[in-house]
């Protein structure tokens, strides 16, 4: 009902004739939308150089401060145990966490420091259909849109991302920027970081890696074939490929990579001894550019081949004579001839190849068709979108991730890294660890949203939830998808590993505005204040906000006893000792001194009055001076 709007058209004419000039700036409103870099355009219609702003070398968007500030504030959430969801909580050491992912890692900040050798993230890609966020979205209408489901509880926007949208390449950056950002942090030095993307962000993604992390620490984009077949009814090219990005902490300190040989290769490797396994090769070599004559042990000397041509070597002279001495090298009748051979021994492993092909023994690393095929094998029926095949996350984790070691997911998806992880520690009976964020997806959202062809699988995945009878959410699957797995992996294998999970959610902080921020809310009635700790909360969602700050891994032992009727928790022996209970007696303080513990938390309402709680602080100082005492 608008006459045409000329500068749009005229806009589209010049993205025509120059695509370099287009870009995306703030429009008088605060919007974002499609913008000239009219300096740019300049020179593009100019024969000499046109002054402008300062130019240097640098991607930058709409929203890049924005993801800076994101990346470096804090965050007032905590994580409260779900125990009726978890499997093995007192024994296990994975752990799941329901949440944006944005305060998650923030959260894991202390507990996780330098602790993380591994990440592997599948985000999504950007393609025009995926659902993203932004962070601390705020709008006059937020209670429409979280009713409508634009928003989650957390306040973030969850709108698929269309290619229309003023903000489509923003958005996406500033999402991504700020959680790899926060994510390094995390990585040991000598960590690793790998990240799934198609084309549509690649070279986007490679550039604001090589900001967060450095140029001088990528190590390679990894190009794997996700599909085969089909693709005839594309336009142009049919695509059946995607990238793997990875990039390391500090390059200098990553260990070489190896892929494991197939068991049809390690057969030719008969022999052994105390060097380890080889098989005997021949010295001769066609191209080679050692000759000299070697004597046989009957004097007759090798020096010219049947046609009269010198004959070259593997290895020089010196070498030879060496390897002879050491037996690493022999000189046998073979027949009516003599042969030269050496020990050709095992190598550690084969040096990846950058390509992942989808055919072949050693090169076979799954399709998404694959991923599918893992999922059918565990609930019957297809019930995640392109998920990543199991066998690629098993190859992945080969370069990086040790025996002991903790990898992190934090776009966690179907949950394929808990598979991976549980299925090489079945193998080689290793202890490797894992983290596994997800957002709480409405899986009611993701079917009303689908194109036609791939509601089938969200229908799938909700009549499952329907079964499970619990919340329409993806990491209600993906929580599920784990158990299953276990149980399959240990009726297979019998091997006796960690199969469980402690489940944590993302909640707002467990104190009252009051601890935070008493000077802003001005007069209050005493009953208001009697306590700074939310009604709703327990001892244990207490006590994980505590580890938190404390720097306390998750996964973590924990402990409650009971001392003269009071529950009194610990963590990890005596590192960290808490009792919320009110009224504590100078028994139980004397109880809990005598364990010596590294730190110690009470509530405020634990201590009857304040020369209760001076009391307290001189037990300790007599009884065990080096704890550190908390109250909140």
């Amino acid at each position: 009902m608008m006459s045409l709007n000329k500068v749009e058209n005229n806009i589209e004419q010049l993205a025509l004739l120059f695509p370099n000039v287009m870009t995306e700036a703030f429009d008088s409103e605060g919007r974002i939308k499609r913008a000239i870099d009219f300096d740019l355009l300049k020179q593009e219609l100019s024969d000499f150089l046109v002054e402008g702003e300062k130019e240097r070398y640098q991607l930058t968007w709409p929203g890049k401060r924005e993801a800076i500030l994101n990346a470096n504030s804090s965050s007032d959430k905590t994580l409260r145990p779900v125990k009726d969801d978890s499997v093995d909580w007192e024994s296990t050491q994975n752990i799941y966490i329901e949440g944006d992912n944005s305060n998650v890692l923030k959260l894991l900040q202390e507990s996780y420091l330098n602790k993380v050798k591994c990440i592997y993230i599948d985000p999504p890609y950007n393609t025009g259909k995926d659902f993203i966020y932004r962070d601390d979205f705020k709008s006059s209408s937020i209670t429409y849109l979280t009713n409508s489901g634009q928003v989650d509880d957390e306040g973030n926007r969850m709108v698929q991302n269309t290619e229309t949208n003023g903000r489509y390449h923003s958005d996406w950056l500033t999402m991504m920027y700020s959680r790899l950002k926060v994510s390094k942090n995390l990585l040991r030095e000598d960590g690793l970081i790998f990240i799934s993307i198609d084309e549509s962000e690649h070279p986007r993604l490679r550039l604001v890696c090589d900001e967060i992390f450095g140029v001088h620490n990528h190590i390679a984009d990894l190009v794997w074939q996700n599909k085969k077949g089909g693709g005839n009814d594309s336009k142009h090219i049919a695509v059946e490929h995607e990238y793997i990005l990875v990039y390391s902490k500090n390059k200098e300190l990553v260990d070489e990579f190896y892929e494991v040989y197939s068991e049809d290769y390690l057969k030719r490797y008969k022999e052994e001894d105390s060097h380890g396994k080889y098989y005997w090769d021949t010295f001769k070599r066609k191209s080679g550019k050692q000759y000299y004559p070697i004597t046989c042990p009957d004097g007759f000397v090798l020096e010219f081949d049947n046609n009269g041509n010198p004959i070259s070597w593997l290895r020089s002279e010196k070498r030879f004579l060496e390897d002879l001495k050491q037996e690493e090298a022999r000189i046998i009748k073979v027949g009516d001839n003599w042969s030269v051979q050496f020990k050709q021994r095992l190598p550690k492993g084969k040096t990846p190849r950058s390509i992942y092909k989808t055919n072949g023994l050693i090169e076979d690393y799954g399709t998404t068709s694959d991923g599918s095929t893992d999922l059918l094998a565990l609930f019957g029926k297809d019930v995640f979108s392109n998920p990543k095949p199991v066998s690629l996350l098993r190859h992945l984790l080969g370069f990086g991730l040790g025996s002991e070691d903790v990898v992190l997911d934090f776009f966690s998806g179907s949950g394929t890294m808990a598979q991976a992880v549980m299925e090489l520690n079945a193998e080689d009976k290793g202890n490797r660890k894992y983290i596994l964020v997800q957002l709480p997806e409405d899986i009611n959202t993701m079917y009303n949203t689908a194109e036609q062809n791939r509601k089938m699988i969200f229908k799938n995945a909700l009549d499952i939830i329907h079964e499970l009878n619990c919340p329409p959410y993806l990491t209600e699957l993906g929580k599920e998808r784990i158990r299953r797995a276990a149980k399959k992996i240990k009726q297979e294998t019998g091997v006796d590993i960690d199969y469980g999970f402690r489940v944590y959610r993302v909640d707002s902080s467990n104190m009252k505005d009051v601890y935070y921020t008493p000077d802003k809310l001005g007069q209050l009635n005493l009953d208001d204040v009697s306590s700074n700790i939310k009604e709703d909360r327990t001892a244990e969602d207490l006590l994980i906000q505590v580890m938190l700050e404390c720097g306390l891994e998750l996964s973590l032992p924990m402990e409650s006893r009971e001392i003269e009727g009071k529950a009194v928790h610990y963590v990890a022996g005596n590192s960290l000792i808490a009792c919320f209970d009110e009224n504590v007696t100078d028994s139980v303080i004397r109880n809990i001194a005598a364990d010596q513990p590294l730190r110690v938390i009470f509530r405020d309402s634990s201590f009857r009055d304040d020369s209760a709680r001076i009391n307290v602080e001189e037990l300790f100082k007599l009884l065990s001076p080096s704890t550190e005492i908390q109250v909140l």
